[in-house]
């Protein structure tokens, strides 16, 4: 049984950090692409960011690019999600997906499986 649990949220001020872990069992981690995606207060789940299997391909939404960074430990089959100079319209609920694949893509509906979220609230 696949299981994806995040964890790393919380409370934190504008222009703070924050980093956010993905932990994944029941798969062969190194052969699924892992994506993480937001959902804001009353819009739609949207793409932030996905590695590829062994980590040298990634694809970032314009509104992350250079802000957000993922990075992915295959020995520790968990995927990572550095947020720096947080905006108060990073809020939302984080959620960690996997794909068996090679292209880090940000369709969701490629995405085989999902993790439950965790909070990320961005006070100014």
């Amino acid at each position: 049984q696949v299981e994806l649990v995040e964890s790393g949220g919380g409370l934190v001020q504008a222009g703070g950090s924050l980093r956010l872990s993905c932990a994944a069992s029941g798969l062969t981690f190194r052969t699924y692409v892992m994506g993480w995606f937001r959902q804001a207060p009353g819009k739609e789940r949207q793409f932030v960011t996905a590695i590829s299997g062994g980590g040298t391909n990634t694809a970032y939404a314009d509104s992350v690019e250079g802000r957000f960074t993922i990075s992915r430990d295959n020995a520790k089959n968990t995927v990572y999600l550095q947020i720096n100079s947080l905006k108060p319209e990073d809020t939302g609920v984080y959620y960690c997906a996997a794909r068996r694949g090679w292209h880090p893509i940000a369709s969701q509906v490629a995405y085989n499986y999902w993790g439950q979220g965790t909070q990320v609230t961005v006070s100014s």
